[in-house]
């Protein structure tokens, strides 16, 4: 199956404010993050992307816009699924996070997130499952279109990042505070085979054009080489 690139936005303006952004209108990328945006298509720009999907969220669609400016002709068009988007955090939206840190929901956000449904919103059950299903369905569409060695790219948010990666790593949804998605970081995942292969997760630096390799499933008691490749990026 084909190499899924896991791309979270690069820092936004609600961001740097501390604010909890969610779908609000008028969220950007700020300078920083322009800055991040452009470091990870410099990261991509050796390894020509079959497709490249995006949350609707004007953040994401700014990172993805720096990402297929820097790739090579013929350049993918840009698929927007709103399956990809943030979570809704209803009322909690636009709130600062250190008041919402005082809100006793917070606590379960934090510990048991299965358990959450934002007032007035969504539940991340919910957001986990439709981001889950988005990525299998560009997935079968990008093997189908491109073959199992292609490569692709979805760019979405922290939230929605950590879920997949979640799923990927047969963890439990309760567990996904675990994992650490920084702006502009890419994670890589492998879908095919008998189990989901994870081999970056939160990186930040390297050229990422040794993906261009088939991937391949682990061998029992060792490594394909690829794991070793992906130390480096």
């Amino acid at each position: 199956m084909p190499t899924l690139l896991l791309l979270r936005h690069g820092r936004s303006t609600a961001n740097t404010a501390g604010v909890l952004a969610g779908r609000a209108d008028g969220v950007e990328l700020d300078e920083t993050g322009r800055a991040q945006a452009d470091d990870a298509a410099s990261r991509l720009a050796s390894l020509p992307l079959a497709a490249v999907v995006t949350s609707p969220l004007t953040r994401c669609v700014q990172t993805a816009e720096h990402v297929l400016a820097r790739q090579p002709e013929p350049r993918p068009g840009l698929v927007v699924d709103d399956a990809l988007t943030e979570c809704d955090y209803g009322a909690w939206q636009g709130r600062p996070l250190a008041e919402l840190a005082q809100e006793p929901l917070w606590r379960t956000v934090q510990q048991r997130p299965s358990e959450v449904t934002f007032p007035g919103g969504e539940s991340m059950v919910a957001m986990a499952a439709r981001a889950v299903e988005a990525v299998r369905r560009h997935d079968a569409e990008v093997a189908r279109r491109h073959g199992p060695d292609a490569v692709w790219l979805a760019v979405s948010h922290g939230d929605v990042v950590k879920a997949l990666l979640a799923d990927a790593l047969g963890m439990a949804l309760d567990d996904f505070q675990r994992l650490d998605v920084h702006p502009a970081s890419v994670s890589v995942v492998v879908r095919g085979g008998e189990r989901p292969l994870v081999l970056g997760v939160n990186t930040l630096a390297g050229d990422l054009g040794w993906l261009r390799r088939a991937p391949s499933d682990a061998t029992v008691g060792g490594a394909t080489g690829r794991e070793a490749d992906a130390s480096t990026a």
